[in-house]
């Protein structure tokens, strides 16, 4: 009896079955790890589906979001890179929620949104309408920091827009304040420039929305502080009304 092949024919055939083995393997471990995959996205919309017809305080609600639905979220590859999730800060009965793009560096470290040279600066703009960041609410779109700081991609916009629905749709605030291009996009359902969006009302799910210009851009063009300033006296004005 031959152990071996005869020919080199008989090998490449032999190696061949294998390698043929070997892709139907990787294709079917594929495709289960896609199946998880879309069976844990589509837990987490289910989550967020129960949770929000639950009759618990607002309070409650963002807790589960926070602790439980999104915890170790893995929708998206910022997973492989991220040191936090940034969740968002705040006061969730409060009135007024400012929504950025995405953490950065320090916001990464810490957890926390807007804790660099752009939050400082959104501090003072805070302060500045009278209010205090306890007051107000504020989160991101993106709820994990992109390397290098580069814009959030359509995939990770898309992955992570769920969290911050339902994080509005918990709070129910009385204005909305969109920072920055990906912020007023998302929000607006728009594709149209930041430069022709910013400073014109448009809504959100019913809750009047304010696009403008992100901190970290006003840090680049200071001249456009008073446009956003602007922006924010309109805002002011609309919580009054509401009030």
């Amino acid at each position: 009896m031959e152990i071996f092949p005869r020919t080199l024919s008989d090998v490449a055939q032999a190696l061949r079955t294998r390698l043929s083995l070997f892709e139907d393997t990787q294709v079917s471990l594929m495709l289960t790890q896609q199946k998880i995959a879309r069976a844990s996205k589509s837990e987490n919309v289910n989550a967020i589906q129960q949770l929000l017809q639950e009759k618990s305080t607002a309070d409650v609600k963002m807790r589960v979001l926070k602790d439980s639905i999104i915890a170790d979220c893995k929708r998206c590859k910022l997973c492989k890179t991220r040191t936090n999730i940034v969740f968002g800060s705040g006061n969730i009965n409060a009135d007024l929620v400012f929504v950025g793009e995405a953490p950065g560096a320090e916001e990464d470290k810490t957890g926390e949104p807007f804790m660099g040279r752009a939050g400082k600066l959104l501090t003072k703009m805070i302060e500045a309408m009278e209010l205090s960041r306890e007051q107000v609410y504020i989160c991101n779109v993106v709820k994990c920091r992109p390397p290098e700081n580069r814009n959030p991609e359509p995939d990770e916009i898309a992955e992570c827009e769920p969290f911050l629905k339902a994080q509005l749709a918990i709070m129910k605030p009385k204005v909305i304040v969109a920072l920055g291009r990906f912020a007023c996009q998302c929000l607006s359902r728009s594709e149209s420039p930041i430069s022709t969006l910013r400073g014109v009302w448009t809504h959100y799910e019913g809750i009047p929305l304010m696009p403008t210009y992100h901190p970290a851009y006003l840090l680049r063009s200071p001249s456009k502080k008073k446009e956003v300033w602007e922006d924010l006296q309109a805002v002011m004005l609309k919580l009054k009304e509401k009030h």
